[in-house]
């Protein structure tokens, strides 16, 4: 036909033809190659003993349905003609292309040697070292390989990585004044790791949030608040800024401030301490030595006693004050000794 015959960009339109056909070829046996994958292999591999190959074929099935196509659209372009000049171009970001590819698959497949393997074997161990280790090696291994595949695809496709990086040295200045809060937060990371102010699971205090750290990374640690949300905050924090770690505490202290009526006699004063006295000689899950029971305030509404007690690591905390608060409640009012809310006199003097 001599519609086939015309020539467009160099090339006939049957040529044209022939290469998008070949392209589309290039998909239909690239989804076909992913179906074959998921239908039949993956089958044969769940009936082996050994993990590691459904490991393999789960993580190789997309990037290898992406090599048949990268494969069959670059053999379809070679069978047009183009420039000297274009064709490299077609060759080298082809080349580049399958190199980010194969950076693609190996990280893909260490992510999921991480996850079945390495990962469950931290968590059968007693040390937490290597619950903060595990993450940075983690993203460390990922980086490293995705910055070599890509210094690699840049190279294949025909740039001078060395200029490249020379190129980054003079811009090297303004650089690092972009990035200097993450060089901050890097530095951060490893402090923690050195330092060791806290480790996961521990329960800290900082910045305003309490909560109980499920990460450590090199730029940021994860936070689970009290309240059940999860807080990220940068390691350059941790530099400035005090941390309270709770886990660690020996005890916890409690300050109780309980205010009686003025009406209240010397000798009832006297029975209400001596009360607190006795409650906490009788709690196992208090530090029975270290309390502190005083008359301490002339209030605005009230005649001040301080309880100041401390409670046991182990114990629970909040079950061990209420058992405390309604213990005192209830021999308070069987002693007739009554509590004080504000109130206000007023004096009219004519």
């Amino acid at each position: 036909m001599e519609f086939l015959s015309k020539i467009y960009y160099g090339n006939t339109v049957e040529a044209w033809a022939i290469a998008l056909s070949l392209i589309v070829a290039a998909f239909i046996v690239g989804k076909f190659s992913y179906w074959i994958f998921g239908s039949f292999i993956k089958k044969i591999t769940s009936k082996t003993k050994n993990k590691l190959d459904d490991l393999i074929i789960d993580n190789v099935e997309e990037p290898v349905m992406l090599a048949i196509i990268l494969a069959g659209s670059w053999y379809a372009l070679e069978t047009l003609k183009f420039s000297a000049g274009f064709q490299a171009f077609i060759d080298n970001a082809f080349w580049g292309i399958i190199t980010l590819n194969i950076a693609w698959f190996l990280a893909r497949t260490f992510e999921a040697v991480y996850q079945e393997y390495i990962l469950p074997l931290a968590d059968k161990t007693e040390t937490d070292l290597d619950d903060q280790i595990l993450p940075i090696v983690r993203k460390g291994v990922k980086t490293i390989i995705w910055v070599l595949g890509i210094i690699i695809a840049l190279d294949n496709a025909g740039y001078n990585v060395g200029a490249l990086l020379a190129g980054l040295g003079i811009g090297g200045l303004a650089l690092a004044m972009a990035a200097k809060d993450t060089v901050s937060n890097v530095f951060g990371g490893i402090m923690i790791f050195l330092d060791k102010p806290f480790k996961i699971r521990d329960r800290i205090r900082i910045a305003g949030f309490d909560g109980t750290v499920k990460e450590i990374s090199l730029r940021s640690s994860k936070i689970k608040t009290l309240e059940g949300t999860e807080v990220f905050i940068p390691n350059h924090t941790f530099i400035g800024s005090p941390v309270e770690n709770v886990t660690r505490e020996p005890s916890r202290k409690i300050v109780l401030n309980l205010g009686m009526v003025y009406e209240t006699s010397p000798a009832n004063m006297k029975k209400a301490m001596k009360i607190l006295d006795e409650i906490a000689k009788g709690k196992q899950d208090m530090i029975n030595h270290e309390y502190k029971i005083a008359f301490n305030s002339f209030g605005d509404f009230s005649l001040g006693i301080i309880f100041i007690y401390y409670i046991k690591k182990s114990a629970d905390i909040l079950g061990t004050q209420n058992e405390i608060n309604l213990e005192i409640l209830d021999k308070f009012n069987k002693n007739k000794l009554s509590m004080a809310f504000p109130t206000q006199t007023i004096e009219l003097k004519k």
